[in-house]
């Protein structure tokens, strides 16, 4: 006989801007986020006997969201998340854990003359500043943090050779190749007990995102690479060395490969990249 395993459910792609307004100096400040909301729990009866009477609504889920943002911080995004879904465990009885996705996107302030302007900003690029929230009744709360879509490139000083040659293998030795990747790297906070331990929290999640992006972009260029394999680790060694709160680190850096396909006219190499 049929029966359910297990039961998720929630609402993607909530769009959040927050502005922040200081009266005296008439400086502005924005934030915007991309938030997801998943619940699991005794939700059960929902999917097997039609039973609406467990199901918290996806747009209640969006709601709740835009009334906790107009309420409680939304920097850094590890407290938000917190916030958020200790708020559905918390008011829900049936509802066991809640799972946050913030995605908080890239606004930088345009400087006008050498000043920064007070309430203008730019994309400057898709880079996100991300963070994972999961609360579970009565076993606290696990975050994930993350810095995603940081597009780098180098024109030298990366190689990728002594590998495994087979039947199969087309790819030649390199000794110094283009290295680009679109960087998506995340480290795992030790489990806090409550939102008020997260909130006492908020130095360390800034401090780590900005040693976290610096480490990664000064090991990039510096380093000469003997494969992308290698570069990772030595990134995640140095922050878990600068963050002990961290318990784990990961990258993800594909390839977005650029070949040469012959000499132009003025002796520089003529290049095609392929995604």
């Amino acid at each position: 006989m049929p029966q359910l395993s297990a039961a998720q459910y929630g609402k993607d792609n909530i769009r959040v801007y927050k502005v922040q307004k200081d009266k005296t100096t008439g400086k502005q400040d924005v934030t915007e986020m991309t938030v997801c909301v998943l619940l699991s729990g005794d939700i059960e009866t929902s999917y097997t006997k039609a039973d609406n009477s467990v199901v918290v609504a996806t747009d209640t889920m969006k709601q709740t969201t835009y009334i906790t943002a107009k309420q409680n911080p939304v920097n850094p995004p590890e407290l938000f998340g917190a916030i958020l879904a200790n708020h559905f465990v918390t008011k829900y009885s049936h509802i066991h854990t809640a799972q946050v996705k913030v995605k908080q996107h890239r606004w930088t302030r345009v400087v006008v003359k050498d000043q920064p302007h007070p309430h203008s900003f730019f994309r400057d690029s898709a880079e996100t500043r991300n963070a994972e929230v999961v609360a579970t009744k009565d076993k606290g709360i696990s975050i994930r943090s993350a810095v995603a879509g940081l597009l780098v490139l180098k024109s030298t000083g990366s190689a990728f050779h002594s590998f495994i040659h087979d039947e199969f293998t087309a790819l030649h030795d390199v000794e110094d190749r283009i290295l680009s990747t679109e960087v998506d790297s995340g480290w795992t906070w030790n489990t806090f007990e409550t939102v008020q331990e997260v909130e006492s929290s908020v130095e360390k999640f800034d401090k780590a995102w900005k040693s976290a992006r610096q480490i990664t972009l000064d090991l990039f260029a510096t380093e000469n690479s003997p494969s992308v394999q290698n570069t990772m680790y030595k990134m995640c060694e140095e922050i878990l060395a600068v963050v002990p709160e961290v318990n784990a680190v990961d990258y993800s850096l594909p390839n977005k490969h650029y070949f040469e396909i012959g000499e132009a006219p003025s002796t520089l190499s003529a290049l095609i990249m392929l995604i």
